[in-house]
């Protein structure tokens, strides 16, 4: 036990992310009744659906709770509550943390819709718009504070002690979509359509993601707020629900639509960049980390 203990003290973020996956994929594994109870082409019941979900949700917001106990104790509990609690950062930020996704994905569907009718925003055919909102938003809140109390609670201020926000948000933003594996895999076989099945799943985790953690790097560095990164991942999560039409979008269409955002997104990333004259990052990199 001192052992490991001693181990997970030198190695944190190590420690941190193993334990991440280990209990989201664990309790998945759990709840699916094993292994053989996740496949391609077998999609979770509507009553599995949300277990499964919880369980993978709980990986990161438990292993942070348990590293911050294990490697800082109460000065640890105290700062992500600091963190957690930050809201005075300027309107702009708060801006940048709700505006960004729906804007782009916004005007990037309607683009494409140009080409197909079946990128046209969800909220712009659904009938029941008020349902849809209420949901994406409830729903992204919650999952995004349980993801969050982990990737920017524990791990961003730790990556950013070491090293800029670029290779910050592309180590957790890879390692994000890495998470997300076994959802996007059981049932994938139905949403990759003529795709082949690993093509899909990696362009559906390793595209928007990455790119997108580097923004909310960039604006967590600024800010230090773990508040408004919670709200930029809501913003994601709720525009998902609330704008991009999932049901009819799969295979070539979904690619397509990761692929291009994807684009935007960097693009953004390399603007930010120049804008700053070349930095994304604040100076000096290192900081302390409680």
């Amino acid at each position: 036990m001192t052992s490991i203990r001693t181990f997970v003290k030198r190695h944190p973020l190590l420690s941190f992310f193993v334990l991440t996956f280990a209990i989201s994929w664990g309790d998945i594994l759990i709840v699916a009744g094993g292994p053989g109870g996740i496949s391609a082409n077998n999609p979770p019941s509507e009553m599995l659906l949300p277990l499964m979900l919880l369980a993978l949700f709980a990986g990161p917001a438990v292993a942070s709770i348990v590293m911050t106990g294990l490697v800082y104790g109460r000065e640890g509990f105290r700062d992500l509550l600091t963190r957690m609690t930050r809201w005075r950062v300027g309107a702009r930020w708060y801006a940048v943390a709700l505006l960004t996704v729906p804007l782009l994905v916004t005007t990037v569907l309607l683009a494409l819709s140009l080409t197909s009718p079946a990128f046209l925003p969800s909220i712009l055919t659904t009938s029941d718009k008020a349902s849809v909102l209420l949901f994406g938003i409830v729903a992204g809140l919650i999952v995004s504070i349980f993801e969050e109390i982990g990737w920017t609670g524990f791990a961003i201020p730790r990556l950013l002690a070491r090293h800029g926000v670029l290779a910050s948000g592309i180590i957790v933003g890879v390692l994000w979509g890495a998470w997300h594996f076994p959802v996007f895999f059981w049932g994938g076989a139905a949403s990759s359509g003529t795709l082949p099945l690993a093509l899909y799943l990696f362009a559906i985790l390793f595209s928007i993601l990455p790119a997108y953690r580097v923004l909310m790097v960039w604006v967590y560095d600024r800010t230090e707020s773990l508040l408004v990164a919670i709200l930029m991942h809501t913003s994601l999560l709720a525009s998902q629900f609330i704008i991009i039409p999932s049901s009819s979008l799969v295979g070539v269409a979904a690619v397509t639509l990761n692929l291009v955002f994807t684009a935007v997104l960097w693009a953004i990333v390399g603007g930010v960049a120049v804008a700053n004259h070349g930095h994304l990052s604040r100076q000096p990199l290192r900081r302390r980390v409680a």
